[in-house]
């Protein structure tokens, strides 16, 4: 058996619809769990309402300290559709970057395009040629 306690790193588990079960939630806490993860970009009506009491429940009767963690959603950058085939990134080459005009401005060589979301439409205007997208 493991002493928990002598451990200098954390186990950092996702849960998600195939784990968060009555059977799945101790075996993970047995294997060394010690930091649940609930991502809030997929929560569904009741599932964390659900979820959060076993986690609870088992970690108390197992006798094991187990945190929660809720990843919250931050903005999502999401590229446009492709026009044929994939467009491969060269470095040093330069490439527009933009929102789509409408639904035919679709990426292809020397253009990536993006949809009009906020977030999308603040990123576009902030950036400014030569600066470093990761």
């Amino acid at each position: 058996e493991m002493d928990d306690s002598k451990r200098k790193t954390k186990v950092v588990a996702s849960l998600g619809p195939s784990s968060w079960s009555e059977e799945m939630i101790p075996k993970m806490i047995e294997a060394g769990t010690n930091i649940f993860r609930l991502n809030c970009s997929h929560r569904r009506d009741g599932d964390f309402e659900r979820c959060y009491p076993l986690i609870r429940k088992f970690a108390a009767e197992m006798g094991k300290k187990v945190e929660v963690l809720g990843d919250l959603q931050g903005p999502k950058f999401r590229v446009g559709e492709l026009a044929d085939e994939p467009v491969p990134l060269v470095e040093g080459e330069i490439v527009e970057f933009g929102i789509s005009v409408d639904d035919d401005d679709k990426i292809r060589p020397g253009r990536i395009t993006m949809k009009p979301t906020t977030e999308q439409c603040a990123l576009v205007k902030a950036a400014k040629v030569g600066i470093d997208l990761l």
